[in-house]
């Protein structure tokens, strides 16, 4: 293992939820304002995910009032407090990028029953 990667192992979390493609879930992001910090909820269907290692991220789709708005979160990243999982999906698909034509009911995925 060279240098670079024991570097990148030791800033990779431990105490990652895991989730997947298709997910409901809620991302707690710290947002600094000033002198303060707060946490801010961002709930979405995780439609992508890439990379690997320190490089990870995932991408959330929401719509709020009406519009789409889509987030990408690097995995990692000590500004991510926690991530919640709502609802597990069932897809068949890596990334889920067709949903981004859907809107409302159409844009409902089927839930996964029994999680082992």
């Amino acid at each position: 293992m060279n240098i670079m990667d024991k570097i990148n192992v030791s800033q990779c979390k431990t105490n990652i939820t895991d989730f997947k493609v298709g997910d409901a879930i809620k991302v707690y992001s710290k947002i600094k304002e000033g002198d303060s910090e707060r946490i801010q909820l961002f709930a979405g269907t995780v439609i992508a995910r890439r990379g690997s290692g320190i490089q990870e991220t995932f991408t959330i789709r929401r719509i709020a009032f009406g519009q789409g708005m889509e987030r990408i979160f690097p995995l990692h990243s000590p500004r991510i407090d926690k991530i919640e999982v709502d609802r597990r999906g069932k897809v068949r698909r890596a990334k889920l990028y067709f949903l981004r034509e859907k809107v409302g009911k159409a844009a409902r995925l089927k839930e996964e029953k029994y999680i082992s």
